[in-house]
């Protein structure tokens, strides 16, 4: 039986060959790649993708001392709707991270605190050489942590209650503000007066920037005194029983007095569904996270970018850019904080 002649793998060589530079520009792109000049590192990099490069893992970590993984804390799922949105981002960052030959290494923790006791273990351990941080929460002592251990990190979401412009704290964020403003404002041209927001309470930053949205939005644009729209502003956690039962509350409030609720525009998919129990499809509601459960419905929804979040993740692991501040944070000037607009997907 004749062999089969394996192919001939491309090299540090053919790569600088193909791109017109020497191997140790390539190197440089592949190990430090901030030092290269960019347009220098993109014909290196498209060399890389034409030829199919890929360096050899193993004699790339002995060289640099480097494992090549990002660690990620894979949350707990609260109600296996929310998390969707999270499942879809790992994904993503998995996929862009074997693009540049890094791998991805999830683990669990407890809490925050517990979580901070992986990342000494894991450091110490030299298992990964960075994070991504998801589910940042005001006062984040995970972020505090990394600093002071000169760890490299980036966070999916602001570090609510510090300096978001604090070019140390690296981040890539969904304007949520944007989002739900954008849904209140739909519900409002299609004729609602009376839009009822449910969210989370306030200790949630990402709540609260949903909240501010509608809120804004509403004074701007649509009849209710602030009164009336402390009245239709509803908090709950975010489970769909939680949800219906204070739907259903505030339909027999407004029931008393003759009214009733125009449509509701919702902080998560999880809100969406519960007041879609009480209401049907009688009120328009709107969710947030687009999840597999709001398309199944039938649910309008506002979309994440997900895919473009791990991306720009990516991108600030690998290209830190200038340690200042250059502009206003998330702006397309800022280097290192991304804000990106959500979608409003309508059914």
């Amino acid at each position: 039986m004749p062999s089969v002649e394996s192919p001939r793998l491309p090299t540090v060589v053919d790569v600088a060959k193909e791109a017109g530079v020497s191997r140790q520009t390539v190197s440089n792109v592949l190990n430090t790649p901030d030092i290269v000049a960019p347009a220098t590192r993109s014909r290196v990099e498209q060399a890389i993708a034409s030829l199919a490069y890929r360096p050899h893992a193993s004699a790339r970590r002995l060289r640099t001392r480097k494992s090549s993984t990002i660690g990620v804390r894979l949350d707990p799922v609260a109600n296996g709707i929310s998390g969707a949105v999270l499942d879809r981002f790992l994904h993503a960052l998995t996929e862009r991270a074997d693009e540049h030959g890094l791998r991805v290494l999830l683990f669990t923790a407890k809490d925050p605190l517990d979580e901070v006791a992986q990342f000494r273990r894991l450091l110490d351990g030299a298992d990964v050489d960075s994070f991504v941080l998801t589910s940042t929460s005001y006062d984040d002592p995970r972020t505090d942590w990394l600093l002071r251990a000169e760890a490299d990190f980036v966070s999916f979401g602001r570090p609510w209650g510090s300096d978001v412009a604090d070019p140390a704290r690296r981040w890539v964020d969904v304007d949520g503000h944007h989002g739900v403003a954008e849904a209140t404002r739909a519900l409002l041209d299609g004729g609602a007066r009376r839009v009822v927001f449910l969210g989370w309470p306030s200790t949630s930053g990402i709540g609260t920037e949903r909240r501010q949205g509608w809120r804004d939005t509403m004074l701007a644009h649509g009849g209710l005194d602030p009164a009336e729209l402390d009245e239709v502003d509803l908090t709950v956690d975010d489970q769909v029983s939680l949800a219906s039962d204070r739907v259903r509350q505030l339909v027999a409030h407004l029931a008393e007095t003759g009214r009733t609720i125009d449509a509701v525009v919702c902080a998560s998919d999880s809100l969406a569904l519960g007041a879609f129990m009480v209401l049907g499809r009688s009120v328009p509601v709107i969710g947030y996270d687009d999840t597999p459960v709001a398309a199944a419905l039938g649910l309008s929804s506002v979309h994440q970018p997900v895919e473009e979040v791990a991306h720009a993740t990516l991108d600030l692991l690998l290209h830190q850019g200038p340690a200042a501040r250059v502009a206003s944070p998330g702006s397309a000037a800022d280097p290192r904080h991304r804000l990106l607009a959500p979608r409003l997907v309508l059914r």
